[in-house]
This record gives C-alpha cells, sequence and structure tokens, in this order.
C-alpha cells in the first residue's frame, strides 16, 4: 500500500476531479506515462479489473455509489487500454472515450458496444446522483463484465 502525505493526495485528488477519473488512475497514469507501451497497456488492464473487482465488492457491501463509480472506470480503463494497444494512443477525457468507442462499434459493427458503453456512462452519473437501485447495479455489473470481454476480444 502507498501512502502518501494529505497534501501531495489533496492534490491528486483535485486532478483526478479535474478529469473526472478515480484518484489511482491518476497516480497509474503518471507513473507508466514514460514507461514501455505494452506494460502500460497491461497497467490499464490491471486497474481495469481492479476496479471491477471492487465493484463487485461494494455492491456486496451495499455501497451503491461506489460500486457504481469503479464500474464506470473499470470500464474506462477497458477502453484506454485498447486504445493505447491498438493505436498508443492515449485517452484523456470523457468525450475522447465516446469517440473511441464509436470508433471501435464502426470498426467491428458490434453495435452492441454502445449499448455497453451507455450502461457504464450510466453508472458514473450514478456516482453523482445516487438514483439507481441495488438491482439495476447487479445489472450494470453484468452489462459491464460483456463490455470489458468485448473489448478483450479487440487486443492487439
Amino acid at each position: 500500500m502507498l501512502v502518501l502525505p494529505e497534501s501531495v493526495l489533496e492534490k491528486f485528488r483535485r486532478l483526478a476531479e479535474a478529469e473526472g477519473i478515480q484518484v489511482e488512475e491518476l497516480i497509474v497514469e503518471k507513473l507508466v506515462s514514460d514507461l514501455d507501451p505494452e506494460v502500460r497497456v497491461e497497467a490499464y488492464w490491471e486497474m481495469s479489473r481492479t476496479y471491477f473487482k471492487q465493484a463487485e465488492e461494494e455492491l456486496a457491501k451495499g455501497d451503491l455509489k461506489q460500486a457504481s463509480e469503479k464500474l464506470w472506470g473499470s470500464a474506462a480503463l477497458a477502453v484506454k487500454a485498447v486504445a493505447y494497444g491498438r493505436e498508443g494512443r492515449r485517452l484523456t477525457g470523457h468525450g475522447e472515450l465516446w469517440e473511441y468507442v464509436n470508433k471501435l462499434i464502426e470498426e467491428t459493427g458490434n453495435e452492441e458496444l454502445g449499448s455497453l458503453w451507455r450502461t457504464a456512462i450510466s453508472m458514473h452519473v450514478n456516482f453523482y446522483e445516487g438514483w439507481a437501485p441495488g438491482e439495476e447495479i447487479e445489472r450494470a455489473l453484468k452489462k459491464v463484465a460483456g463490455f470489458i470481454e468485448e473489448l478483450e476480444k479487440l487486443k492487439k
């Protein structure tokens, strides 16, 4: 476990919030930015898997907002992994994520990716709004798992 001074952690929190990502993701971004591209792609996939597992744990504890945000983070990191692995492209914002998912839909003809992606986006919204019931988070967990499975088929 990494321990950071509170002042440093607060700075990372502000930066992560400005980018619409989790603090852990921002720190990983900073750490792997100069590493071999394959290491960076694997870091994205590992963070995606970690967030998905955390989403399952948060859901089991009944923390629906945290489960929602971890699902969103898992999906977003999987998209980032595919973009970086296929093109060496670093996606930095929500708009770029949407654009890249749309590109994957066009390339593969897999329209279901869009539906699954919108489910992940709804989980990001739920983190802030908190309107979704537990059953909906459970459904979203399954759909986000399907989204990530589809993206894993596109790895290079």
